[in-house]
C-alpha cells in the first residue's frame, strides 16, 4: 500500500506542476483570476480547494512538532496547493518502509 501511495502522490505532484506550467505559460495568475472572479463557480471551486487546503493543514500541524515547520507547511499549501500536499505525503511516506502499516503515516510519531 505504501508504494501504491508513493505512486499515486508522484503522480498529483507531476500533473499538478504540469498543467501548473502550462497555464502559466499561457497567461499569468493574477490576470486569469481577474477575469474569472465574476464567476459565481469560480468563487465556489476556489473556497472549496483552500477549504480543503486548511483540512490537510490542520493534520500536517497535528504531524508537526515545531511551531517553525507549522509555518512553513502552512506558506507552502496555501501557497502552492496540491503540489505542497504531494510533497508533504511523498516525504512522509519515503520515510516509511513498504510493510510499514498505513497507521504510522497518519499518526505523529512518539518521542
Amino acid at each position: 500500500m505504501v508504494m501504491l501511495l508513493r505512486v499515486l502522490f508522484a503522480s498529483i505532484l507531476v500533473a499538478m506542476l504540469a498543467v501548473t506550467v502550462t497555464a502559466s505559460l499561457d497567461r499569468g495568475v493574477f490576470e486569469a483570476g481577474a477575469a474569472l472572479w465574476p464567476d459565481p463557480w469560480f468563487k465556489a471551486t476556489l473556497a472549496d480547494a483552500y477549504f480543503g487546503f486548511i483540512t490537510i493543514f490542520v493534520w500536517i500541524a497535528y504531524k508537526e512538532r515545531s511551531w517553525t515547520a507549522r509555518g512553513l507547511w502552512l506558506i507552502l499549501v496555501m501557497g502552492l496547493g496540491n503540489i505542497a500536499i504531494a510533497i508533504y505525503m511523498l516525504i512522509q511516506l519515503f520515510r516509511l518502509r513498504l510493510d510499514d502499516p498505513l497507521s504510522k503515516l497518519l499518526v505523529r510519531a512518539e518521542d
